[in-house]
């Protein structure tokens, strides 16, 4: 009996972990076809139908081929690199609230969580760039380095005006907060700001200068090959995942839907009624349960074609203007934001209870 809390943990990492691998197999291959379809080209079209098992074709590819490391290289740091990488970007998961006390890990510190995870994950680019003994992949994991901590005060500066609103650091509670109006209102140009501090710290187009194919090759997984290349690979597209649903949760309400608005707005339609029947089953947990978690991925899986969107519309800026526009631009808006809310909050007299006990 003492083994049956240890095997239910191992099986919700499990049901979590698995369908984010799965996820991020799919988000490749729905980049491929949205950025073909707005260049007016097929994409992958070939293995399976539509082209749905292309990402399972080249996983399969990379898995066979031989690996080859450089001579010179910190064999031990090189691999650890992208393994500290991939681990990082899928413990943040563990917090995500698909629902009402649906999580793994429903933590009070939950964004501190988040923000601590993502910051570490930088680590793992900086050893795997240090290690290959390669200039260029040096440049790359340095240029990585600098990005992401410069963009991470962006977003936990956003953040801290979300925190401020709902007096608390739990995720959950900050959906809920929500039910009245979603913080992407109030708080537009901060969504705005994070949404662009979200591009660049998932090192996404235009913002990738961590990876400049014409520059540094291929930045810091420039020698990297085979399996390492992989769990590179992974780590970028569950972070965009991630931080496409951390997005939703923190300004677009989360799990959070308006049935009655829906139904009224579809009323004479077909999903109408479907969703009128819906409202109806709430009392079983297990539909309550699906709807959250529907919902909740069709947010990210908007936020996620957006990032889609912005790669294949804009240039690759030069690095020294990404980090202009972070530190003259981003920043400087966000400390006027920082300093006016609590203001209008103060002034309004609609502190949270949480806030205001302390």
């Amino acid at each position: 009996m003492l083994y049956f809390p240890t095997l239910i943990s191992i099986i919700e990492v499990i049901i979590v972990v698995v369908p984010a691998l799965l996820t991020v197999a799919f988000v490749t291959v729905a980049e491929r076809k949205t950025m073909a379809s707005m260049q007016r080209r097929l994409g992958p079209n070939i293995v399976g139908y539509y082209g749905l098992l292309q990402a399972f074709a080249d996983a399969l590819k990379l898995l066979l081929k031989e690996y080859v490391s450089p001579t010179q290289a910190n064999l031990i740091l090189f691999f650890l690199g992208p393994i500290i990488t991939l681990i990082f970007s899928l413990l943040g998961y563990a917090v995500v609230p698909y629902g009402p006390g649906l999580a793994i890990w429903d933590f009070n510190l939950g964004i501190l969580y988040m923000l601590a995870v993502s910051s570490l994950s930088t680590y793992g680019i900086l050893l795997a760039g240090w290690s290959a003994n390669s200039k260029y992949a040096f440049l790359g994991s340095l240029r990585s380095t600098a990005q992401l901590i410069s963009y991470e005060l962006i977003l936990s500066s956003a953040i801290l005006l979300v925190v401020l609103l709902t007096g608390s650091l739990n995720l959950t509670v900050d959906i809920e907060t929500q039910r009245a109006v979603w913080f992407a209102l109030p708080l537009l140009p901060i969504f705005i700001i994070f949404f662009i501090g979200s591009v660049a710290e998932t090192n996404r187009a235009p913002f990738d200068l961590a990876e400049a194919e014409s520059e540094l090759v291929s930045g810091f997984m420039t020698e990297h090959a085979a399996v390492i290349f992989v769990f590179f690979f992974l780590a970028e597209y569950a972070s965009i995942v991630l931080i496409c649903i951390l997005n939703s949760i923190l300004f677009l309400g989360g799990y959070l839907l308006d049935y009655t608005f829906v139904s009224f707005i579809l009323q004479d339609t077909y999903i109408g009624h479907l969703s009128s029947g819906l409202i109806s089953s709430l009392s079983n947990p297990i539909i309550e349960g699906l709807i959250y978690g529907l919902t909740i991925g069709a947010k990210a899986c908007i936020m996620i074609f957006v990032f889609i969107w912005v790669r294949a519309s804009f240039p690759r800026i030069r690095f020294d203007q990404l980090m202009s526009f972070s530190w003259t631009i981003l920043l400087p808006i966000v400390i006027a934001f920082i300093v006016l809310v609590p203001c209008i909050i103060y002034s309004f007299d609609i502190i949270p209870s949480n806030v205001s006990l302390l």
